[in-house]
């Protein structure tokens, strides 16, 4: 029961990655409105291609999770995306606030249920 839970945490978690990864580089949804300092940092990130990069490391992440390759790696990749969408909703724009805490939850349970192929690295 509790690997069958994982895994659907998991697909979940793929698609959601796939989704906004995809809507990143396709814009095939409207982004919802947002403060006028939100919009100059989203600027400045469009700009300069970070978000462009963000996007192909979610849909990578995304592809990874779905195919159930390289788990434990693509969580720790995506723990500094995960943070940063939470520092952005936190300082900038509190109405996405709820997706970004469901997205670290997401990635912190997947980080926990990984933990075993994280020993040889945290060990003292």
């Amino acid at each position: 029961m509790k690997l069958k839970f994982s895994k659907i945490i998991q697909f979940i978690f793929a698609f959601a990655l796939l989704f906004f990864g995809g809507n990143k580089i396709f814009q095939f949804m409207l982004p919802p409105p947002a403060p006028e300092v939100a919009w100059v940092y989203w600027d400045a990130l469009n700009s300069s291609k970070t978000m462009s990069l963000v996007a192909f490391v979610e849909i990578i992440a995304g592809l990874s999770l779905l195919f159930n390759k390289y788990t434990a790696l693509t969580m720790l990749v995506l723990m500094s995306v995960s943070v940063n969408a939470v520092l952005y909703h936190l300082t900038l724009d509190l109405n996405g606030i709820p997706m970004a805490l469901v997205l670290i939850v997401l990635n912190s349970f997947m980080l926990y249920e990984n933990r075993h192929a994280y020993k040889d690295i945290i060990r003292e």
